[in-house]
């Protein structure tokens, strides 16, 4: 008889913008969700630059091809040279044949994979192949099972590669009897986030103070908003620009958020990083690792209930 999945909390870590210090907060994140005892599955949604294995010293266990797109291929043995497939392609992706007579052809990095061209072609000349757009991998580090993966320059569907190292991970999570799941989430508003979005109970968000850090957190939050994830929020470098963060405070008042904690600038997190460790454990009296853990507790308090061990 097998035995029953439980239900596993999501907590995704977004930030609207790079460059927030997600990804060093999110390792940190694993590195105290490890010494909570909390049983807790870790990813890299970030497919576009993933950088979570980095930091956390993560080992691969296992490598998988992800074939995603489509990609319009001519058979030169059955063109006819009629240029319907360029006549109909809105992508430019159909070269004319040259004086030589050479056949049709694609240029694979225009080619959007929309097959208009083989139902145009009056020869059957043209067929659509799956393409390999990346991989993923499930690794293991000090704190956990990571599941990350890799977007190959120039490919496409990277909400799909996003879910499939998404939903790996949750069969990971519930086959092992795991609490929780941590998402270190892509900057941006865009497809990559909603897919590493979906499913989350708790979104905690990095702002950081700026104009631009203050613009884009109001796109992430209504872009939350509106799929009904609850939010909430920290500061990070938040010494470096006094202004900048009672700004965000205020914007996250005025929209209903709570800011849970303000991470000051510290020198530690860069050192952290070169040495593949989370500040946390580099300097884990340093007032970055403090405000860090501060807003460990309270995001374990606002997922789990009161009589879970916190």
């Amino acid at each position: 008889m097998k035995s029953q999945r439980q239900s596993v909390k999501q907590l995704v870590i977004l930030s609207g913008k790079g460059g927030t210090g997600k990804t060093s907060l999110t390792a940190a994140l694993m590195h105290l969700a490890f010494l909570s005892n909390r049983e807790s599955v870790f990813v890299d949604a970030d497919v576009d630059a993933a950088n979570l294995a980095l930091v956390s010293d993560a080992k691969p266990l296992a490598e998988h091809l992800f074939n995603g797109s489509l990609l319009a291929i001519i058979d030169p043995a059955k063109c006819n040279r009629s240029g319907a497939c360029f006549d109909v392609c809105r992508y430019d992706a159909i070269l004319k044949p040259e004086a030589t007579g050479l056949p049709y052809q694609v240029i694979d990095l225009l080619c959007d994979g929309c097959a208009a061209c083989v139902y145009s072609c009056p020869a059957s000349a043209i067929k659509m192949v799956q393409q390999q757009d990346g991989e993923w991998y499930h690794s293991t580090s000090a704190f956990g099972h990571l599941f990350h993966a890799e977007l190959f320059p120039g490919a496409e569907n990277t909400g799909k590669l996003v879910t499939t190292v998404k939903q790996h991970a949750k069969l990971y999570a519930e086959d092992h009897q795991c609490s929780l799941i941590i998402v270190d989430g892509p900057p941006g508003i865009g497809c990559p986030v909603i897919s590493a979005s979906a499913g989350a109970d708790l979104a905690l968000l990095v702002a950081e103070p700026g104009v631009s850090g203050h613009h884009d957190l109001h796109r992430i939050i209504k872009t939350l908003e509106h799929f009904k994830i609850p939010i909430l929020i920290c500061i990070n470098k938040a010494n470096i620009y006094p202004e900048g963060t009672k700004a965000i405070r205020s914007l996250a008042y005025d929209l209903g958020h709570t800011v849970i904690g303000e991470i000051p600038f510290d020198d530690a997190i860069p050192l952290a990083m070169v040495k593949a460790q989370p500040v946390t454990i580099f300097s884990p009296g340093g007032p970055a690792s403090a405000a860090i853990k501060t807003i460990w507790q309270i995001v374990q308090h606002q997922l789990f209930s009161e009589g879970e061990r916190l």
